[in-house]
């Protein structure tokens, strides 16, 4: 049975925080806002449910959670028979979080951020959710999936009373990419620590010492990546065997980048028979087999068609030539707004940001090939409206949650529907209005076709060149240009290359000085001084 309903009217979006301000989420795992409702949080007992582990009592306890009498036991887990997805109830639109049975604690801290209003996939699952029962949610990207599961999340493990022990976190969030760790964390922050919950994030691209901190010291919540959690599990940093609640967010995604044999072992170290609930937009690639496999008699619900644009979205085809491309992107990127720019390889990403930024439209880039810190401070960067524009491969398509991104461009076409989707859904999100424009050379045109056709979508096509009024209509009037910062200074060459035993060392002089066999290559340090002990900065 399908869940529908139409979005009620709402003060702010179910966006999480993107200002750059702390936020109380990250690697530390640190513990913040005891002091905020602490006393007051009434757990899941608001919702009428019943909590799904027996014995469990507000006075804690050091053993493992209950599973769920009748579900399999640990050694079944995977391998017990599994009914197909339960019907869900006949879904009636709440108006307030209060109606379907959330704390009046967590009430208050979601209306703080701006949410006032449950969305439809909220409205649909917080009931079964906060009952105790396993949900899959289906739903397209942007329609409020992390609240529909944060806020059952929190509230049982307030319920269930137990305590974090070193190593073992009592919940999982299992998410594709770091950038979608880093925005679900930060959505739950304030939640958990209403409730007086740790929360914690474990992806790779940075160092894993804060990470095993964190774990050692006791985290409630765990939001990671596969890889990275089991290298952690390898290396018994962390066991999942205390876990009450797991999620899966996003798992189609996880299966087109081919985690799915990863997401199963994590999985199987689980304890059968708690909790769990999977959100994705679509059940293809194996998704199903998890949902069989992992999923006890799970209510599913679907609010809307995932493969169905927004209504509010528009969708238009600009097709130029090859030598003037570059200039109508740059007129479609000139505008006041936040656009978000797709290409299909790294360089293309990084050559693109460069161009834009020499040419008085501030951009930065995000990729696979960048540091964390830099993926971070590029996306702070753009949340913040510094640079006005993100230029993004692929692996931004799920994991970017910003606020009024007016205008998606897809610099290059993607190769398949799914993409095109997942890239589009950056904007018209929380019933917001945007515009995604695909820009095609002539010999693209049956590829763009197709790709529309598969994508469900009845694009508006124009041919272009630049200054063409379409274009203006799409950017809307253009922000004065930003005199680009100055290029870093080039390192200065080596003087005194590698050790001669003729005594040419590459030196003005060109004689071996001391200074010059110390501080050259020979001395396996660039740039350094003599003694070989490099300049600090």
């Amino acid at each position: 049975m399908t869940s529908s309903g139409a979005t009620p009217p709402r003060r702010n979006s179910n966006r999480a925080n993107t200002s750059g301000r702390p936020n109380g989420a990250g690697t530390g795992g640190s513990r913040s806002g005891s002091g905020r409702s602490a006393g007051g949080f009434q757990g899941r007992g608001a919702s009428g449910g019943q909590s799904r582990r027996s014995g469990a009592t507000s006075g804690g306890g050091s053993g493992g959670p209950q599973p769920r009498s009748g579900a399999p036991s640990q050694a079944q887990a995977g391998t017990a028979p599994r009914r197909p997805p339960t019907p869900a109830t006949p879904f009636v639109p709440a108006a307030t979080f209060g109606e379907l049975g959330v704390d009046p604690a967590l009430v208050a801290v979601l209306a703080a951020e701006g949410i006032d209003v449950p969305f439809p996939i909220q409205s649909a699952t917080m009931r079964d959710s906060l009952a105790g029962k396993d949900v899959l949610g289906r739903g397209r990207t942007g329609s409020g999936k992390t609240v529909a599961f944060a806020v059952p999340m929190v509230m049982a493990l307030k319920a269930s009373g137990r305590r974090a022990q070193p190593r073992r976190p009592r919940a999982l969030i299992l998410v594709p990419t770091r950038e979608l760790a880093t925005q679900v964390a930060s959505t739950i922050a304030p939640l958990a620590a209403a409730a007086n919950l740790r929360v914690t994030t474990v992806f790779g691209g940075v160092g894993q010492h804060p990470q095993v901190t964190a774990l050692r010291n006791g985290v409630d919540i765990v939001v990671a990546c596969p890889g990275r959690l089991e290298d952690l599990i390898s290396q018994n940093c962390c066991r999942l065997d205390a876990v009450e609640v797991t999620v899966l967010d996003e798992a189609d995604h996880m299966a087109d980048l081919g985690f799915l044999p990863g997401v199963k072992r994590i999985l199987d170290t689980t304890p059968a028979g708690t909790q769990r609930l999977l959100f994705s937009a679509t059940l293809d690639n194996g998704i199903d087999v998890l949902v069989r496999r992992y999923l006890t008699n799970p209510v599913t619900h679907s609010v809307d068609d995932v493969n169905a644009a927004p209504p509010d979205m528009t969708h238009h085809v600009l097709e130029v030539t090859a030598d003037t491309k570059a200039t109508v992107v740059r007129e479609l990127a000139s505008g006041h707004g936040r656009s978000l720019l797709f290409t299909r390889t790294k360089h293309g990403a990084k050559k693109l940001a460069k161009y834009l930024t020499q040419a008085g439209v501030p951009a930065v880039e995000l990729h696979g090939n960048l540091s964390q810190p830099i993926r971070q401070r590029n996306l702070a960067a753009f949340s913040a409206g510094t640079a006005r524009v993100l230029v993004a491969t692929d692996i931004a398509a799920r994991g970017i949650h910003v606020d009024e991104i007016a205008l998606v461009v897809h610099v290059d076409p993607p190769t398949e529907h799914k993409a095109y989707t997942h890239r589009s859904g950056r904007t018209a999100r929380a019933g917001a209005a945007g515009d995604v424009v695909t820009v095609m050379t002539r010999d693209q045109a049956g590829d763009v076709r197709t790709l529309a056709r598969q994508a469900g979508i009845r694009p508006t096509i124009t041919s272009v060149r630049p200054g063409d009024a379409t274009i203006l209509s799409l950017s809307g009037p253009h922000a004065p240009l930003v005199t680009p910062p100055p290029p870093a200074p080039e390192r200065a060459p080596l003087r005194g290359g590698p050790r001669s035993h003729h005594g040419r060392s590459g030196s003005p002089s060109g004689g071996r000085t001391p200074a010059a066999s110390r501080g050259g290559s020979a001395g396996g340090r660039p740039g350094g001084r003599p003694g070989g002990r490099r300049f600090s900065r």
